[in-house]
């Protein structure tokens, strides 16, 4: 709960620092500017909210790992990320973006920090506690700062236990540890497709790197 609630700050004080011109510039999601992935940070922000406060009445079916399903790298005709660049677009000022992550994610951190983690909501036709749910967007946060900051090398990372812990998130995903030269940072990157392998780093990964990316959805 208290590294959902750090790696969220981090993630919203790294935007909000952004110069209006880096909102023009390419993130780390393909097709995807940095004002797309802030619009997108916008509507996650909303589901954190949206699912806490939908309790569910069964036993949970999913925990932190499990959440995530392997899906199909996009391909850029998701009618959903379309619509997410055209909702950007619209936004117009990168300041009206600002104020609106400022306004709903602050909103989501509070409800965050007031839920119970043994809580059970629902989201996505799964069952899951509060606390499990909270730990799953600690990987989103971690990747999705890494993606804010792809073009940016003078912005702030994404705190270190939040890349530790969602290495080891992926990790459980993948069924499999990551070599231990890689840094957190580097395991998420390549695990997720967002950097290729170098030659060296292949071949430490071995039979591995064919099933790379992990595309997590």
């Amino acid at each position: 709960m208290n590294l959902f609630s750090r790696s969220w700050a981090a993630l919203r004080t790294t935007v909000a620092d952004l110069p209006d011109e880096a909102f023009a510039l390419p993130s780390g999601c393909t097709g995807w500017l940095v004002r797309d992935l802030v619009c997108h940070l916008i509507i996650d922000a909303q589901d954190v909210l949206i699912t806490l406060v939908t309790p569910a009445g069964t036993e949970p079916t999913r925990d932190a790992a499990t959440y995530w399903n392997i899906v199909r790298a996009p391909t850029g005709d998701d009618p959903l990320d379309a619509l997410t660049v055209r909702m950007a677009a619209a936004y117009e000022e990168p300041w009206l973006l600002k104020f609106h992550l400022d306004d709903v994610g602050s909103a989501a951190g509070r409800a965050a920090a007031l839920a119970n983690p043994a809580a059970r909501v629902g989201t996505r036709d799964v069952v899951l506690t509060a606390g499990d749910y909270l730990g799953a967007y600690v990987l989103e946060w971690a990747l999705h700062h890494l993606d804010l900051i792809a073009h940016l090398p003078d912005a702030a990372e994404p705190p270190a236990e939040a890349l530790a812990r969602s290495r080891e998130l992926l990790e459980k995903i993948a069924g499999t540890a990551f070599p231990a030269s890689f840094s957190d940072k580097d395991a998420l990157l390549i695990g997720t497709g967002r950097r290729a392998p170098t030659e060296g780093e292949r071949g430490e990964l071995g039979e591995w790197a064919g099933k790379l990316p992990l595309v997590l959805g």
